[in-house]
């Protein structure tokens, strides 16, 4: 008598191709979401994400649909991974950003903030790092360089905040990294203009 036939542990070449294609559109995600972080602008960089979690999460959808299984799985855990990332990048999305662009562009913007001349006030090196809004009603953040780590003071304080080496009350000071900070400031307020003029803060 013929034994019965047995299933084969390999997974079927159209799983395989099935997994490929999962890690394609993952990858592909995942890179497009770090290109817009990375060279759009802020306001750009967020509708780009947005619009790229929005077509992952419906393409994962789709891809889900009508699978059993293994593969149905596979779906559902990125599509819950997606959700996740997503969420987390909408609630985080600034310090993300300043993360990313950190990561890639730090070298081009340090030497922009360090070719400034020094101050003769005491006020720090610094160059824009990031800005967004409509024009005549922008918010700039400052990429200030602090040799001293004098504005790690200020990192958990709410805001006004008040440091020495910076012209005005500021919204927000983050590390970026030891001597570098990204500095938020207030709408309609740009470093060494208007109420934000060269009389660094004591």
């Amino acid at each position: 008598m013929h034994s019965p036939p047995t299933k084969s542990l390999q997974p079927s070449r159209s799983d395989s191709t099935g997994n490929w294609t999962l890690a394609r559109l993952v990858t592909a995600s995942l890179l497009l979401t770090v290109l817009s972080l990375v060279f759009a602008g802020c306001d750009s960089a967020a509708i780009l994400c947005f619009a790229i979690a929005i077509l992952t999460m419906l393409s994962l959808t789709v891809r889900a649909a009508g699978k059993r299984g293994t593969p149905l799985v596979t779906s559902l855990v990125t599509l819950a991974a997606c959700l996740l990332v997503s969420a987390l990048l909408l609630t985080n999305y600034t310090l993300v950003r300043d993360h990313i662009r950190w990561l890639f562009l730090s070298g081009v913007y340090k030497a922009r903030a360090l070719a400034q001349p020094v101050s003769t006030n005491g006020e720090l090196k610094h160059t824009e790092w990031d800005v967004w809004g409509f024009v005549g009603s922008d918010t700039t953040v400052f990429l200030v360089f602090d040799p001293t780590n004098s504005l790690a003071g200020a990192l958990r304080a709410r805001p006004p905040v008040k440091a020495r080496g910076l012209p005005c009350e500021v919204v927000r000071v983050r590390r970026l990294e030891s001597q570098w900070y990204a500095v938020l400031f207030y709408t309609e307020t740009y470093w060494g203009q208007g109420n934000c003029g060269e009389r660094g803060l004591n």
